[in-house]
């Protein structure tokens, strides 16, 4: 009479190692998603949370605040400015080469993207121009609200 073998581990157990394996599995890779946001994700920053907890310098971060009146100034290479985001609380110095969108003028609102520098300079690689709800672009100005709407519905 032949005697089938048993196995030394039995099935409920086998399920529950599946389980802990698809767990630890599973918790790697939220951990290595997570790693890899965290080098990737760019945090937003008004000027006073920066002059109070400033990023470690070279981690990009967004500056985001009001460009400061009589703080722009362009550099003798004619592409590299210099100005001051401010938020009523504190000022911070930026840095930024390149050219500059149409509606970045002092007074208005700015995020800037970049990083701190060693000497709490903000370095910027990427400048967002805000504007208020009442904007209206240069070649819509002068039409009536029924041809605009009419150019709006053309453009979709």
């Amino acid at each position: 009479m032949a005697t089938v073998a048993k196995s030394p581990i039995k099935a409920k157990h086998q399920r529950l190692v599946l389980l802990i394996v698809a767990l630890v599995v599973l918790i790697g890779a939220a951990l290595l998603a997570a790693w890899a946001l965290r080098n990737q994700a760019s945090y937003f920053y008004v000027p006073s949370e920066i002059v109070a907890r400033p990023p470690e310098p070279g981690r990009a971060v967004r500056l985001g605040g009001m460009v400061e009146k009589g703080s722009l100034k362009t550099a003798a290479d004619g592409v590299t400015i210099n100005f001051a985001v401010q938020d009523g609380k504190a000022r911070v110095p930026v840095t930024f080469k390149g050219i500059v969108p149409s509606l970045f003028v002092e007074g208005s609102g700015v995020v800037a993207e970049g990083k701190m520098g060693t000497d709490g300079t903000f370095v910027a690689d990427n400048l967002l121009a805000k504007h208020d709800e009442n904007y209206v672009p240069h070649e819509m100005q002068d039409m009536s609200r029924e041809q605009a709407q009419k150019v709006m519905q053309e453009t979709k």
